[in-house]
């Protein structure tokens, strides 16, 4: 593991419960250094999800393909975040969802006894993951309101607001996914948010 990766990794837990010295040394015994090519897979569907990922430098996707052969895109992730199937990890059962690579990107993973070996020995391990796994579980429920309760435009809106450096980084085809719509719907809303006059 490079310094860069490990000092980036660090920083994350800080701002949640910063490590001491022992469990910083744990870091990378525990986690494996990984390059990933564009359109490059660390999940299938069908496969069990082996790794909590955590990401250096670069954007994934996670998305769902349905029977007629239509990807939707249920998250995007980047720098500083994490990305895994919650539900295979954990039950160590096949996952529904694929999770690929839209850039270039640099990653560290944890496998799951890895991760169970730092809960048991490192409590505050335990902790940094639980708010982690509590931030995802509040961006999906947000999702699933927004979902129900507001407007295309309203939620194009509300993901600029939630991925603002992914708004002019990931092509329509991809925000369009990630929103239930066509790309040229997409367009459309883009185009009649500029129109409007600024406040």
């Amino acid at each position: 593991m490079s310094n860069t990766s490990l000092e980036l990794l660090i920083k994350n837990f800080k701002d949640s419960f910063p490590l001491t010295t022992k469990e910083k040394a744990e870091l990378p015994l525990r986690f494996t250094e990984r390059n990933v090519k564009r359109r490059g897979f660390i999940l299938q569907s069908g496969d069990v999800c082996k790794h909590f990922t955590f990401i250096v430098s670069g954007c994934f996707k996670q998305y769902a393909v349905d029977k007629e052969g239509k990807e939707h895109n249920l998250q995007f992730a980047v720098e500083n975040e994490w990305i895994t199937d919650l539900s295979s990890f954990y039950a160590e059962k096949p996952s529904g969802v694929f999770i690929e690579a839209i850039e270039p990107s640099l990653i560290l993973q944890i496998k799951h006894d890895d991760l169970l070996y730092l809960y048991t020995n490192y409590h505050k391990f335990d902790r940094n993951f639980r708010i982690i796994v509590e931030k995802k579980y509040i961006d999906l429920q947000n999702r699933v309101l927004q979902s129900i309760s507001t407007t295309t435009d309203e939620r194009y809106q509300n993901f600029v607001i939630e991925y603002p450096n992914l708004v002019n980084r990931l092509p329509n085809t991809q925000i369009a996914s990630y929103l239930g719509i066509t790309p040229e719907f997409l367009s459309r809303i883009r185009k009649g948010l500029s129109s409007k006059p600024k406040p």
